[in-house]
C-alpha cells in the first residue's frame, strides 16, 4: 500500500517527524502476549518508520469494554480531541477493540474525523497514512460493518420464524402460561376466583380473565 509524502518543514527544508501515540491493551487471557513486548516492538516500529512518540496508553481490560469503562481508551480519546498525536498505533484491530466491528468503526471514523490516522502494526493494511487510502479503507470497512449486521439481523429473523414453526416458546413465558395448570387444578377443586386470587397472587380480575381463556379453551 503506498505510503504518504512526508511532511516538509519549509523553511528548514528537512523533513519533520510525525507524532504518534501507541495504544497498547493486554489481554489476561494470552499468556505469551506482556505489555513489555507490545511497547518494545511497537517503540521500534515507530522509530523504524520516523514518527516521535507523543504518548502511551495501556489497558488491562477487556477489549469488549467500552469507551468508558477502559480508562488509557478514554485518555487516548481525549488526547486525540486535542490534537496532542497525528497518528495512533496499535497492535491489531483486536486489541484496539472486541466490542464488534460497528462500533469498532465508529471508533476509526471518530479518529478520522478529528485529523487522526491510525496504523496497525500486525495488520499493514490497516494504514491511514494516505489520505486517499484513508477514506476507501473507512467505506469498505464500513460496508462490511453494514452488511454484518444485516446477515446476523437475517440469521436471528430465520432463528425465530424456524421457532415459532416448530411450537418452540419465543421470549419469556407470559403469566397466562406460568399459572395455567395451577388454576385448572383449582377449577377442578371448585375453588372461588377469590380464593384463587389469593394463592396465585394474581388480580382479582386477571384471574376471572384466565378462568374465561381456559374455559373457552377446553
Amino acid at each position: 500500500m503506498p505510503s504518504s509524502l512526508p511532511e516538509i518543514d519549509l523553511e528548514s527544508g528537512s523533513e519533520t517527524s510525525k507524532r504518534a501515540a501507541l495504544y497498547l491493551r493486554i489481554s489476561k487471557a494470552d499468556g505469551q502476549q506482556t505489555e513489555e513486548n507490545q511497547r518494545r516492538e511497537l517503540r521500534e516500529f515507530l522509530q523504524k518508520e520516523g514518527y516521535e512518540l507523543a504518548g502511551e496508553y495501556v489497558d488491562h481490560e477487556s477489549g469488549r469494554k467500552g469507551r468508558k469503562e477502559r480508562e488509557a481508551f478514554d485518555e487516548m480519546f481525549e488526547a486525540a480531541e486535542n490534537r496532542e498525536f497525528d497518528v495512533l498505533v496499535f497492535w491489531s484491530l483486536d486489541r484496539f477493540s472486541r466490542e464488534g466491528i460497528r462500533k469498532t468503526i465508529s471508533y476509526l471514523q471518530q479518529l478520522e474525523a478529528l485529523g487522526v490516522g491510525f496504523r496497525s502494526y500486525t495488520e499493514p493494511y490497516l494504514n491511514t497514512e494516505n489520505e486517499l487510502v484513508s477514506h476507501i479503507l473507512l467505506a469498505v470497512m464500513s460496508y462490511f460493518a453494514e452488511y454484518e449486521a444485516k446477515k446476523i439481523s437475517r440469521r436471528t429473523k430465520a432463528g425465530l420464524e424456524r421457532a415459532r414453526e416448530e411450537g418452540k416458546q419465543i421470549g419469556r413465558p407470559s403469566k397466562f402460561d406460568e399459572h395455567e395448570e395451577d388454576l385448572k387444578a383449582m377449577l377442578e377443586d371448585d375453588l372461588s376466583k377469590a380464593e384463587m386470587k389469593r394463592r396465585t397472587g394474581l388480580a382479582y380480575n386477571t384471574v376471572k380473565k384466565y378462568i374465561r381463556r381456559i374455559e373457552d379453551e377446553s
